[in-house]
């Protein structure tokens, strides 16, 4: 079993996806990803990867060299932020259309304007209906973890896979992590079979033809079923996955699988519910209240780990007849956050009370007293902007 080392997530991942056999990586740089595709590039200069390092002249280049790698059957990866991300939107879009395997790591950023390089998850949320599946990292751990999922399932599933992991609180921080060894990644994806090739001239086939207005809903409502239905796939790959690596559930941990986790006390009369890295904040400040806490004031935390597809039902098993305050690090002008927007579809009709709040915005620090202090206020409906 290989021992922990210090990394950050960008180190890290980049060392994971060459241990996982990638074939073509293709980047162009943009803070604060650029340390990732920085680690690959400099593997494959001092000779200790063998993927073809492409550098590209814009992010929208990037994506497209990826898509031409994964139509050739050739396992790729790349990386990008903020409008960076906004820049590959058309290529994202013709990958998740095309049911082509791909991997991205978006090193969450603000969007411009005014200009702001720090975290939020407003970059993510320009590309959540392109037909990807999209994981949020809470830790560098779970960062790696994720990215070794995304293999298995956009190979399995044949649908695109975003990991998103916040940028400079992941990208830059170091911490404890265990690496994959090259034998499990074997065992958990092995290679690509040749049939992955659809430029192979000696079995030519169409790819990405034109469809008239009579057939071209069909092709979307397919793949909209295929990301909803995605689910189940996600849950039996984690549960392998944590099987092979050898980690077992987090302590405080009430349920976990690859969509959601619920961290404190099952019956918990107020959840928190949050994506990315500001999860093991609140995990620190719910610990910390409920040491003070009586037995019916309990809190705890659901993090949601798919934004795609998004855990409609294990909300639903988990959430019902709670107070629930979602906090969101993005916004949509004219409606409810995205993260609001989707627990309030989810709850429809379910007796929860809901607080709606948004925080983190361009690198907003989130601390433990903020969220003791929405513990401890009363539901308003409104959306609430943390100061």
């Amino acid at each position: 079993m290989n021992k922990p080392q210090l990394l950050n997530a960008s180190e890290a991942i980049a060392l994971t996806i060459n241990r996982l056999k990638v074939g073509v990586v293709s980047a162009y740089p943009i803070t604060p990803q650029t340390k990732i595709v920085e680690k690959l590039a400099a593997l494959q200069a001092a000779g200790a990867a063998k993927f073809e390092f492409v550098r590209a002249e814009s992010e929208f280049a990037a994506a497209s060299i990826v898509l031409g790698a994964a139509a050739a059957g050739v396992r790729s990866y790349t990386a990008t932020s903020s409008q960076g991300l906004l820049m590959m939107l058309e290529v994202l879009y013709n990958l998740a259309g095309l049911r082509l395997p791909a991997v991205i790591t978006c090193a969450n950023r603000s969007v411009s304007a005014p200009l702001n390089i720090w975290n939020d998850h407003q970059d993510a949320m320009a590309a959540r209906d392109t037909g990807w599946l999209m994981f949020f990292a809470e830790d560098n751990q779970e960062a790696v973890d994720q990215h070794v999922l995304a293999y298995k399932l956009t190979e399995k599933l044949k649908l695109p896979v975003m990991v998103n992991i916040d940028g400079f609180i992941l990208t830059h921080m170091s911490e404890a992590v265990i690496l994959p060894e090259p034998a499990q990644l074997k065992k958990f994806v092995p290679a690509l079979p040749s049939a992955a090739n659809r430029l192979d001239t000696k079995q030519p086939q169409t790819t990405g033809h034109l469809v008239g207005p009579k057939d071209f809903y069909k092709f979307r409502r397919q793949l909209m079923l295929d990301v909803a239905e995605a689910g189940s796939a996600i849950n039996q790959a984690y549960a392998a996955w944590q099987k092979i690596s050898g980690r077992g559930r987090d302590a405080g941990a009430a349920f976990d699988n690859g969509l959601v986790q619920f961290y404190g006390p099952a019956k918990a009369r107020t959840v928190i519910v949050a994506m990315g890295s500001v999860v093991g904040t609140i995990k620190t400040a719910v610990t910390e209240y409920n040491r003070r806490a009586s037995r019916l004031q309990q809190a705890a935390v659901l993090k949601i780990k798919s934004w795609r597809p998004f855990p409609t039902a294990d909300c639903q098993k988990l959430l019902a007849n709670k107070r629930v305050i979602i906090l969101n690090k993005a916004i949509s002008p004219g409606s409810l956050p995205p993260l609001s927007a989707e627990i309030t579809a989810a709850l429809a009709g379910r007796h929860s009370r809901l607080q709606h709040v948004v925080g983190g915005l361009g690198g907003q620090d989130i601390t433990t007293q903020h969220i003791i202090k929405l513990l401890k206020m009363k539901n308003d409906g409104e959306v609430l902007f943390l100061e």
